[in-house]
């Protein structure tokens, strides 16, 4: 807990990731969240990985050893055959209890106003998951209002626009999220004025804290405690949203 309020980081990534060659293990994870005074984390496997079966398997046992601590998500290339993917997602929610699909649109050009790209969020409605969508870096699929689409053929699936559009595309975000129900924001990356600008727009309940990486948490999910609003709405974005999408 922070200040008395529990804090849900609703943006991780643990794994070893190609792209990038960072590496991050669960227990490092857990000393991270223990030292900011994280309550829980959402898991996501890194966009490129050498075997995604592996990372998902990774987070699978941390979140069955620290079932209080952690949920998790999947996260895989969308182009191999779609069965192979939504047996993939299936494995994920019936083995592990994953609660999230994510896409990351600059390593997986994946159309999601193509009516091609109804397997994926076909996926998440089967197994329950919400859709974790990268947004900003990596267009044209990482553009917000692309996720309108989606979400309008798939009305029962939360999907979240992950980095609130950058913040460059973050007014698309507030556009996405008035049209469409379905429609959350996770909000690493911004600006704290940023944040109350969406709040104006947006509802607390649809918005959610994220850090992305473990050098980002204090400045992430310390600037939520840095503005001028109600107790409400700051318990929604650290802790309740989060716990009502990923499970608590």
């Amino acid at each position: 807990m922070i200040q008395g309020e529990r804090v849900f980081d609703t943006h991780t990534h643990i794994g070893t990731a190609r792209h990038s060659g960072r590496s991050f293990t669960a227990e490092e994870m857990l000393r991270s969240m223990d030292r900011h005074g994280v309550d829980r984390s959402l898991l996501i496997p890194f966009p490129v990985v050498d075997d995604y079966r592996a990372q998902h398997d990774l987070i699978g046992a941390a979140v069955r050893q620290w079932p209080d601590r952690f949920a998790g998500a999947a996260c895989l290339y969308p182009f191999v055959s779609e069965q192979a993917f939504a047996e993939e997602v299936q494995r994920c929610a019936e083995t592990f209890g994953f609660r999230a699909l994510k896409l990351q649109p600059m390593y997986q050009a994946l159309n999601p106003v193509s009516k091609r790209s109804d397997f994926f969020f076909a996926a998440a409605q089967a197994n329950r998951m919400a859709v974790v969508a990268h947004t900003g870096s990596g267009v044209p699929f990482s553009l917000p209002s692309l996720y309108i689409a989606a979400a309008r053929r798939f009305p029962d699936v939360p999907i979240v626009l992950g980095h609130a559009g950058g913040p460059l595309l973050m007014l698309e975000c507030v556009v996405a999220a008035e049209v469409c129900p379905n429609i959350y924001i996770e909000v690493s990356s911004l600006m704290p004025h940023h944040v109350a600008e969406l709040l104006h727009q947006v509802p607390a309940s649809r918005l959610m804290a994220g850090s992305d990486l473990p050098e980002s948490v204090e400045t992430e999910i310390g600037k939520i405690f840095t503005l001028a609003i109600s107790p409400e709405d700051r318990r929604a974005i650290l802790w309740e949203t989060g716990a009502r999408l990923f499970g608590a």
